[in-house]
C-alpha cells in the first residue's frame, strides 16, 4: 500500500485556531468520535480524521466570510449529525441546503470556527 499522506504536492497537514481548545476538543469528540493528543496548554493534534491537524490557542476563529477555508466533514445522516452538532452546543450557522452532488450545513464549534457537513 502506498502512502499518499505523504506525497508530494498533496495536503498534509491542517492547523486552526481554537479560542477555547479544552472545550473545542470535547465537542469534537462528542460529536465526531475524535481523538487528541496535546503537545503543551496551546496546542492540540488530532490524526485520522481524513487528514490530519491540530488546534493552535488564538483569538481568532476560520471562518469563509473572513477569507478561511472551509472544512467540510462527511455524514452518512446530515439530521442525525446536525442532532449531535446542538447537542454539544454548536450552532448551526446555514441550515441544510442542497448542491450539485448533495446536500450540506455550516456549523460553528465552540471556539467560532466554520466547518461543513455533507452527505450525497
Amino acid at each position: 500500500m502506498v502512502n499518499t499522506m505523504n506525497a508530494p504536492g498533496k495536503i498534509n497537514y491542517v492547523e486552526l485556531p481554537a479560542k477555547d481548545i479544552p472545550a473545542t476538543k470535547a465537542f469534537f469528540t462528542q460529536v465526531f468520535g475524535w481523538s487528541f493528543e496535546d503537545f503543551g496548554p496551546e496546542y492540540t493534534a488530532f490524526a485520522d480524521q481524513g487528514v490530519d491537524g491540530g488546534f493552535f490557542k488564538a483569538d481568532l476563529a476560520s471562518s469563509p466570510k473572513t477569507g478561511g477555508a472551509l472544512i467540510v466533514i462527511y455524514s452518512q445522516n446530515l439530521e442525525a449529525t446536525q442532532a449531535k452538532i446542538e447537542e454539544a452546543g454548536g450552532v448551526i450557522v446555514k441550515p441544510i441546503f442542497s448542491f450539485p452532488g448533495g446536500r450540506r450545513f455550516h456549523f460553528t464549534e465552540p471556539s467560532g470556527n466554520e466547518f461543513g457537513v455533507w452527505s450525497e
